[in-house]
């Protein structure tokens, strides 16, 4: 862990990761109800609201779509990565250097790290070299801190997600993107848990507006350092007025209700 808050992907302190590496991860389906999305540069002009202080991409779509946004947008290329179509134990590909990654012009550097798999032992190698070749570039890294596995039941317990930010301390990421765990006491503890190291709460499956926000604003409350979130933002219908809202509840920390009122 080193201090970023002076990094391009911070923001007074805060950050708001706008993801887009669903294609891979998830395959097609995730844009069956907005297929104009289909296209990752309607994303990349939702990634230019202040809001966001960076989008996370695969290689490909850094290489092919990037360099028209490299003004307006930071970027924060995820170094692996492993589609749906895979059914074996957890695990994902390492398809990018961080050499190329910077060579791109990224900002920051993903990475998903599935803690109680049975891959483990083999992916926390593989973040250890991303880790110190990020360092070299002057580069933060956020892991994806993701505890799945045959032997893991419950991937939202308190104690689970608490043990997911002490990972990413304990490694060496800047930041961990980690799921919700249910309520603001046990998002206490797992911001408590990662120390210094700044947690942002990964976004999931697209919800009502409030029932988002609501969940954003509690997580901010107990210590949430942002947000990293894909499908609750560009499958609405209109992306810029929920992260107006976001704006709000983020950087202002202003209530759901507060940040609804105002952006309605």
């Amino acid at each position: 862990m080193i201090p970023i808050d002076d990094s391009p992907i911070v923001r007074d302190g805060k950050t708001l990761i706008l993801a887009m590496d669903h294609g891979l991860e998830h395959g097609p389906v995730d844009f069956e109800d907005v297929p104009e999305k289909l296209d990752p540069s309607t994303v990349f002009e939702t990634a230019t609201h202040d809001a966001v202080t960076a989008m996370a991409v695969q290689k490909g779509i850094a290489e092919g779509y990037y360099p028209s946004y490299e003004d307006d947008v930071n970027l924060l290329l995820k170094v692996n990565g492993t589609s749906n179509l895979w059914m074996g134990e957890y695990d994902s590909a390492v398809n990018c250097s961080v050499d190329y990654a910077a060579e791109i012009g990224a900002d920051a550097i993903g990475f998903t790290l599935y803690g109680g798999s049975n891959h483990e032992v083999e992916m926390a190698e593989e973040f250890r070299d991303v880790q110190e070749d990020a360092r070299e570039h002057d580069l933060p890294v956020v892991m994806w801190s993701y505890p799945r596995g045959q032997g893991l039941k419950n991937d939202t317990k308190p104690e689970v997600i608490s043990y997911a930010t002490r990972l990413g301390l304990e490694l060496g990421a800047d930041i961990a993107k980690v799921k919700y765990p249910g309520s603001s006491d046990a998002m206490e503890h797992a911001c408590k848990a990662a120390g210094d190291m700044k947690v942002v709460m990964s976004g999931g499956s697209k919800t009502s507006d409030y029932e988002f926000l609501s969940t954003v604003e509690a997580a901010v409350n107990a210590g949430a350092t942002g947000l990293a979130v894909g499908r609750n933002v560009w499958q609405r219908e209109n992306p810029t007025q929920i992260l107006d809202a976001l704006e709000k509840v983020i950087y202002d920390e202003e209530t759901a209700d507060a940040a609804l009122e105002a952006t309605e």
